[in-house]
């Protein structure tokens, strides 16, 4: 779009050049009253007809107890169905066969857009949040069914079919949600791919799923930066025997590299009916395809299935977070990650939500930018990440307090555990004190939220940093290292759920027997998460990291993220990884990567009171031997760590870094092994003195 859009105008646009939809103006939404701090809403929405009247405990006893009423009468009244569903579930964990709602069809689009546009046309859908503040694109959902099936009409005309995988290399905009959805609507499973990651990624995902179609831009626009996307899926698909087309919408003015597999989307679109028959889907067919790195290996295709999964991204987002009809949800995730497939586009979408599409950065054009955003478009739930917030931490506060955020009721945490120092500041700075705060607990494989403080009994309290509760049907235990179950209040291990739930994923595409391996083989009849846990006192659960992120210290088994969340209580370390290195006598240690701010005391004496803030927290054979200060940390675009680089750097093997497409930004690889081959001043030789 190379036109300057001003906030409060409208464009409106004559086919053939549908170029990302209407312009509306500004708007606020009703603030609503929250609860206080602590807190569950003093509100228990109803799931279905059957289930109205039922309390928390009730709700909770049912799921687990009798999973086919529960899920059944959800599924039968909160979807739209071509074909009733015969059967509730065929569910054998021992087997790793997951299969929902069978017999039964629907479409996933139609229940994400037609069902609104009849009754409500013109409530927003979309609000596009781009990258320059104040040009925001609104998008009713009259307008974004017109272009969703415009879009889908074009990838029929050219010889897309039911079944066929199309891979979404785009920003977060419209025109991406309208391509994810016009996939839904002809049967198609889509594949979106972060609009980072390399052309040598790219085409690595469009090879393994064998892809007929790629739909990109011309430019991606983030952060007062243009970035060309065009020219990486040409480098991408010249070792992509599968792709016959190559779509291509313009986001800027800038002309994009012209090849023989182009088509202009716009113009493709244009040519193409507002009106597309959506074709009737099999409760178990796939939706979509969601690549994940693994520990070690290639990426793998997460698929999930059609009915399943949006009933279980619809029920989550409604009752982890609160969500009532005309609130306007904002997720700052991007759509490449699993966070924004189920939290910005399908579970809002399905509830008849408006949702924000944040195109930007937390930090353009200053770090005020999230709660300008709040308070310009009242969001009343806020979604992030705990990466997002250490960083924004490090400013001033009034950066947060000079705008209006009285509109906010719910904060959700996303993407790892929070650390307390981000807890709080989120809680009391940006909610006031107010407003209760989710920290959610669930995985690409899950679907949705597993684990989080809601939803909970009228005033339950919330644990700071916690992700406490699990979600209906969702059944945790934690296993030990034999494979026993661990009883009781005051024990971790092996985080594991016991039985099926809708949103779980089905395979992994083209390799179902590494999908039984990975989360079905360790613990036989459980799903296996690959997280350890903590179940307190209260019967609650504290994620304590991966389990192949669990330190074995002279016979002691300690989570790295609990030596995380000492180390990042320190003022002057806004985020810190500890990862296990070998030990000739004591197995194993803890090696810490730290980053500082900026101030007056010197690493020396930072180091210092590091470990005895350690060994206060946990105790002194939890003081890591090593540390090492480096600028950033290894980050996938979720937030996530990427420890397995750091414990390879670590030990030495720089060499063989395996898989990092996932990152964020590859380049920190470079500056962590510089640091690590020559740290700065004295820090590292102090890290293997003894504490006195």
């Amino acid at each position: 779009m190379a036109a300057v859009l001003r906030r409060g105008s409208v464009l409106r646009l004559r086919l053939p050049a549908p170029v990302w939809l209407p312009l509306r103006g500004g708007g606020r939404a009703i603030c609503s009253s929250a609860p206080r701090h602590g807190d569950s809403e003093c509100f228990t929405p109803t799931l279905s007809a059957r289930l109205a009247g039922l309390s928390y405990p009730e709700l909770q006893q049912m799921s687990r107890e009798d999973p086919d009423t529960f899920w059944g009468s959800i599924a039968q009244e909160r979807l739209s169905w071509t074909k009733p569903f015969e059967r509730v579930q065929d569910c054998d964990l021992d087997k790793g066969q997951v299969r929902w709602f069978l017999g039964g069809r629907l479409n996933v689009s139609v229940n994400c857009l037609d069902v609104h546009a009849q009754t409500h046309p013109e409530r927003v859908a979309l609000i596009w949040e781009r990258d320059e503040p104040g040009t925001e694109v609104k998008v009713t959902y009259r307008e974004l069914l017109e272009s969703t099936c415009r879009l889908a009409n074009a990838l029929r005309s050219h010889g897309v079919l039911k079944g066929d995988r199309v891979a979404i290399y785009m920003p977060v905009s419209p025109l991406a949600v309208a391509a994810m959805l016009a996939c839904a609507r002809i049967g198609a499973v889509h594949t979106v791919v972060f609009a980072g990651f390399s052309s040598e990624a790219l085409a690595g995902r469009i090879q393994d799923a064998q892809c007929k179609v790629v739909v990109t831009c011309n430019q991606a626009v983030r952060g007062g930066r243009a970035i060309d996307l065009k020219t990486t899926v040409d480098a991408a698909v010249r070792t992509c025997s599968s792709v016959k087309h190559v779509f291509v919408a313009q986001r800027t003015s800038s002309p994009a590299p012209k090849g023989d597999l182009d088509v202009p989307l716009e113009e493709a679109m244009g040519r193409e009916s507002a009106d597309c028959p959506p074709e009737p889907m099999d409760s178990e067919d796939p939706l979509f395809m969601l690549y994940t790195s693994g520990s070690t290996g290639k990426p793998k295709g997460i698929v999930h299935t059609q009915a399943g999964y949006l009933l279980y991204a619809a029920l989550t987002h409604q009752c982890v977070f609160g969500y009532r009809p005309g609130d306007v949800f904002g997720c700052m995730a991007d759509i490449g990650w699993i966070t924004g497939h189920s939290y910005v586009v399908y579970g809002p979408l399905c509830n008849g939500a408006t949702s924000v599409l944040f195109e930007s950065t937390p930090t353009y054009p200053d770090p005020g930018r999230y709660w300008e955003v709040v308070e310009r478009l009242g969001i009343n739930q806020f979604y992030g990440a705990p990466t997002a917030l250490r960083l924004l931490l490090k400013y001033d506060e009034s950066w947060v307090t000079r705008y209006d955020r009285s509109s906010l009721r719910t904060l959700g945490s996303v993407g790892e555990p929070i650390n307390h120092e981000a807890w709080e500041w989120f809680h009391r700075v940006v909610g006031d004190g107010r407003c209760p705060l989710v920290d959610t607990w669930w995985q690409t494989e899950t679907g949705g939220v597993c684990i989080a403080p809601h939803p909970a009994e009228d005033g339950a309290p919330i644990v700071p940093a916690m992700a406490m509760r699990p979600f209906y049907g969702v059944e945790p235990v934690l296993l030990g290292d034999k494979g026993e179950c661990l009883q009781g209040p005051g024990v971790r291990g092996a985080l594991c759920i016991k039985k099926a739930w809708p949103g779980l994923a089905r395979t992994i595409y083209g390799d179902h027997q590494r999908y039984l391996d990975a989360y079905f083989k360790p613990y036989p009849g459980h799903y296996f998460t690959g997280d350890g846990a903590w179940r307190s006192e209260d019967g609650f659960y504290q994620i304590t990291g991966r389990t192949d992120d669990v330190i074995n210290i002279s016979g002691h088994r300690l989570g790295t993220a609990e030596i995380e969340d000492a180390l990042d209580e320190h003022p002057a370390v806004p985020e810190a990884a500890v990862i296990g290195v070998p030990h000739s006598i004591k197995g194993e240690v803890p090696f810490a990567f730290l980053v500082l701010k900026d101030g007056e005391q010197t690493q020396e004496v930072i180091l210092k009171e590091l470990r005895l803030l350690v060994a206060t927290k946990i105790a002194k054979y939890a003081i890591p031997d090593h540390f090492l200060v480096v600028k950033r940390l290894p980050k996938t675009r979720s937030g996530k760590i990427m420890r397995r680089i750091l414990r390879t750097v670590a030990v030495g093997g720089a060499g063989a870094l395996g898989d990092t497409s996932t990152l964020d930004d590859p380049s920190v690889v470079t500056e962590i092994i510089a640091a690590h081959l020559w740290p700065v001043g004295s820090l590292s030789a102090l890290c293997s003195a003894d504490m006195d």
